[in-house]
């Protein structure tokens, strides 16, 4: 007897519904997905029991006529792919047609469908996949599927779900992010209780955070205005044929300002091409847009909308559409690192006083040579409700391979990557298309074309270079005031700032300058922290380290960077090599320069709890002011603390 059997149908739908009808969540993603693409502008979710009651979309989209209704329930029926070239350029959220089958397989479903053409609409009812009956109806244009008794003939797939507040928090998270992919559509999510969302279309993306998260959220947030690039800079790929355009990638969102911090990744919003995606590379790529800006093991709130040709991007890697491979990953990495970065260095906002938190954060203008903050709220109503949901992106962490290194967990590669510093200083204007084709000089030059334009049309507020020193608390944090209000200053990472800076400047000019040591430390190393140190010995030597092997695991420090104490530098380079040990990951030769120098930074920097007379804090505040990130220290932490005129007249009751 043959061992090979071909499954029964019913068997075959069911494990297609595990593949696709994970929880509630993911019967509202495919039918909200497919009101979309059928061109709806109103889109209503009703749920019950979490979603295991009962769960409706309606939409007011183009219909369905009653043979392609039926058809709809044929596993594979789709009317939005044709051939398998289609699934190189997938332009709709849904394209499997798999969805009707396969919750019709662990649910009660009812369809109700009309299309604009025809006097009266088709129901269709559906119980544990077989259907149970087809008849006409008087229904509005458009389409209604509703799914009751989720798993009710699967037991056991039941007994997995979450309570329902916790089924409901994923549907309502769920239902965010569509309603800020489409902002100009109208979303509503309501319980037989509870009108949870509803967001009217909105002009701006502005206007729908406004909606969803609430005003003291979108004042936490800097703007990402659209910028654009060809995808063929700094990657390896043959110059287009004549008469071929080269593929542009175009960015828009918010992010959150440094001192913003988030405990997980719920806050982290990703699409592309309007869809959801929950993509390791990008996150790699905010991550390291906010290194040496934010603490380890906290997070920001970043909205990100990508828009790239379909024919870049492969949707179908996975059964629920969530996760993509992009066909030039590298530059689109280090496209949304950058833009991030220069969105950053345009609003340095200052942290106020803890007590304080409460107020609406204010940015604190740059100097001449700096470009200027971007957007204010938008004047819309407030909401009646804001949900507290969170965003489908992975818990656990975001490391990735790039330039081609090593996959995570396989080991340490340094890896070349383009390395472009002048950017995180310079702005752009909204909507402005950025070619970079010709070279990464022409990219540089139009930033600050754009951003001189902006700066000649704007005011800017006193600096930080206006700040007087008073004296010092605790022979650790300076206290300064301005025309702003009080300010108080931890000399320590103020001056961390200052050396991190000025190591990568002069790192990158080739002008590190180093300082031998009278008498040389012989360390022993890990096997590990060998592998490492032949990897990056020779950047160790252009950032100020002379090392010389010894041994199979012995080496002599010789001469250490400039600033950094003889007795601190066998420290520094043991912090360096285990800094790296931990990624357990490629690293970027850029990366790698930035964990060089905090750490050398740290070490030089002047210590807590030592005296400073009047000249040495009056220097070390002007040096902070000419640094482009003056509010948080390389490794994240606050610099300065900002105690307002108008908080101090509220304090003592003036106001």
């Amino acid at each position: 007897m043959s061992k090979v059997r071909i499954l029964p149908e019913t068997v075959a739908n069911k494990i297609a519904a595990g593949e696709v009808v994970e929880r509630p969540a993911s019967i509202v993603k495919e039918l909200v997905e497919n009101a979309l693409d059928a061109g709806a502008r109103s889109v209503q979710v009703e749920v019950a029991g979490g979603g295991k009651r009962l769960i409706a979309v309606t939409d007011d989209g183009c219909g369905m006529t009653r043979d392609d209704a039926l058809l709809a329930f044929e596993r594979h029926a789709t009317s939005k792919l044709r051939t398998a070239d289609d699934l190189l350029s997938v332009s709709t959220l849904g394209f499997r047609g798999e969805a009707l089958p396969t919750i019709s397989a662990v649910s009660r479903l009812v369809l109700e469908t009309r299309v604009p053409d025809e006097d009266q609409g088709t129901r269709i009812e559906w119980a544990a996949g077989k259907m149970v009956s087809v008849k006409p109806v008087g229904v509005p244009v458009g389409t209604k599927v509703s799914a009751s008794d989720l798993f009710y003939s699967l037991p056991a797939r039941r007994k997995f779900l979450r309570s329902d507040t916790v089924e409901l928090g994923h549907i309502a998270s769920l239902v965010t992010h569509y309603a800020l992919a489409f902002p100009e559509k109208h979303f509503v999510l309501k319980t037989p209780t509870l009108e949870i969302i509803n967001a009217a279309p909105a002009g701006r993306l502005a206007d729908r955070v406004y909606q969803l998260f609430g005003r003291q959220t979108l004042e936490e947030l800097i703007e990402i205005p659209e910028h654009s690039a060809p995808m063929r800079f700094a990657i390896t790929d043959p110059e287009p044929d004549e008469g071929e355009a080269a593929e542009q990638i175009s960015m828009h969102g918010f992010a959150s300002r440094p001192q913003i911090e988030r405990p997980n990744r719920n806050n982290i919003y990703i699409f592309v091409n309007q869809r959801l995606i929950r993509d390791r590379l990008v996150l790699h790529a905010i991550h390291e847009a906010y290194r040496n800006l934010m603490p380890q093991g906290v997070f920001p709130m970043v909205l990100l909308f990508l828009e790239m040709p379909y024919t870049a991007v492969d949707v179908n890697v996975h059964p629920s559409k969530i996760e993509v491979r992009f066909r030039h990953s590298s530059f689109v990495h280090d496209f949304v690192r950058d833009s991030i970065r220069m969105a950053l260095s345009r609003a340095r906002a200052v942290a106020t006083f803890p007590g304080h938190a409460a107020a609406a954060p204010v940015a604190e203008q740059p100097r001449a040579d700096a470009p200027l903050t971007a957007g204010a709220a938008p004047n819309v109503a407030a909401p009646a409700f804001v949900p507290n949901v969170g965003a489908l992106a992975p818990a656990g962490p975001a490391p990735v391979p790039l330039g081609g290194g090593m996959a995570a967990g396989q080991g340490f590669e340094l890896t070349e990557g383009p390395v472009r510093p002048e950017l995180q200083r310079l702005g752009f204007e909204p909507g402005q298309s950025i070619e970079i084709g010709a070279g990464e000089a022409d990219f540089a030059e139009q930033f600050r074309a754009a951003a001189q334009t902006q700066q000649a049309s704007e005011a800017r507020p006193e600096s930080i270079a206006t700040l007087k020193p008073l004296g010092q608390v605790n022979n650790s944090f300076i206290v300064a005031v301005n025309g702003e209000g009080l300010w108080i200053v931890d000399q320590h990472v103020a001056h961390e700032r200052v050396l991190f800076e000025q190591h990568l400047a002069a790192r990158r000019a080739g002008q590190m300058a180093g300082q031998r040591l009278l008498v040389p430390l012989v360390i022993e190393l890990s096997p590990k922290q060998i592998v490492i140190f032949d990897q990056i010995a020779e950047e160790l030597s252009a950032n100020g380290f002379e090392v010389s092997p010894m041994g199979p695991r012995t080496v002599a420090i010789q001469a250490a960077p400039a600033g950094v104490a003889g007795s601190d530098a066998e420290k520094l380079l043991e912090e360096i090599l285990d800094g790296i040990e931990r990624e357990n990951q490629a690293v970027s030769l850029e990366t790698l320069q930035r964990k060089i120098a905090a750490s050398t930074a740290c070490r030089a920097a002047i210590k807590a709890y030592m005296p400073l007379d009047q000249p040495k804090m009056e220097w070390l505040l002007a040096e902070l002011s000419r640094t482009e990130y003056p509010m948080s220290c390389p490794h994240g932490r606050p610099v300065l603390l900002r105690y307002s005129v108008k908080e101090i007249e509220k304090a003592f009751k003036r106001i």
